[in-house]
């Protein structure tokens, strides 16, 4: 019985002859991520702007009515709001955003937050209000700021162990390629104003992992094929590391997008915008350790004698005393 082969075995694709157009258009598609969150910017969630939490137990129930409560709130005006399940079935935690005007105003914001709590004890009659708290915008703030840090450290801290790894271009290579992934996935926020809240944060660090971990087996290939191949040139030693770490990149990418796919179009409503995260990041990170990480190594001196031992002057005085020099 043959076994199945997304990619077949000795594939020869020149990859790196599309190098230069491939680099212009993501270039031109970080351009346009950066431009759309400075001028439409971030449909930032209640996490990263403040707000009111209501914790909601409903006595009569073994689970609560997630759709239907927040498709009630919804109808408030007030913006989708986050609902969130809790370590009971029937209890659940509702979280919305107060519009910067009512953030201000303690009348206005508990107006609003009354006619929260007056819509769903009408509409649930077994609905219990078992706490409410506010979030404050400054603590938001803070939080939003301190996300944006934790992505920032992850990846230079990659880099580094990748510049200690490999060399100082792979380094360079890698910090790049995960740039460009970071950058294509929150433009894409910025563009469609899906909701940006904690978990698209975890949805980016998810991707990191991912595109590096892609990244460090095409440059492992690498690192390995400059020892093998001495007088190969450099750009047909990167296509021939990346089709043979084609079938593995391929087999991975496919489970992965096999699994996310049926989430984004069968999954609930709450976890939509951490997935399309996700499965945006899978495209833009496999495609960014082929054409944005390996082809830089060649702008960035690379060469066959890149992993050769630099001889040192005794090493060279030991040679020609053996007679070797």
């Amino acid at each position: 019985m043959r076994l199945l082969k997304l990619v077949p075995d000795n594939t020869n694709i020149h990859f790196l002859k599309w190098r230069i157009p491939f680099y212009v258009v993501s270039l031109l598609l970080i351009a346009a991520s950066i431009t759309l969150v400075f001028t439409k910017g971030l449909n930032l969630g209640v996490d990263f702007v403040g707000g009111q939490q209501i914790q909601v137990t409903f006595t009569e129930r073994n689970e609560a009515p997630m759709a239907e409560l927040r498709e009630r709130i919804g109808a408030l005006g007030y913006g989708e709001p986050v609902i969130q399940s809790t370590d009971a079935a029937n209890a659940v935690n509702i979280r919305y955003r107060m519009p910067p005007e009512v953030q201000d105003d303690p009348a206005a914001s508990e107006a609003m937050t009354s006619e929260v709590i007056t819509t769903i004890t009408d509409n649930f009659a077994d609905a219990r209000i078992d706490d409410l708290s506010a979030v404050s915008g400054k603590v938001s703030e803070e939080l939003f700021s301190t996300a944006m840090y934790a992505l920032l450290f992850a990846m230079i801290a990659i880099s580094i162990y990748i510049w200690v790894r490999f060399e100082w271009q792979f380094g360079v290579g890698a910090l790049f390629a995960l740039f460009h992934d970071v950058v294509l996935t929150v433009g894409m926020f910025a563009l469609f104003q899906f909701e940006f809240d904690l978990k698209i944060i975890a949805a980016i660090l998810t991707i990191i992992g991912y595109s590096l971990n892609d990244t460090i087996v095409i440059y492992d290939r690498i690192r390995e094929n400059l020892k093998k191949y001495r007088k190969m040139p450099v750009p047909e030693l990167l296509d021939l590391s990346v089709n043979e770490t084609l079938s593995r990149t391929v087999m991975t990418s496919v489970t992965l997008l096999a699994v996310l796919v049926a989430l984004l179009l069968l999954g609930p409503a709450s976890l939509f915008g951490f997935t399309a995260a996700i499965t945006l990041g899978i495209f833009v990170g496999t495609y960014s350790s082929v054409y944005m990480a390996a082809p830089i190594l060649i702008w960035l001196g690379v060469t066959s004698d890149s992993f050769v031992p630099t001889e040192s002057a005794a090493d060279r005085q030991e040679r020609v005393a053996k007679g070797e020099a």
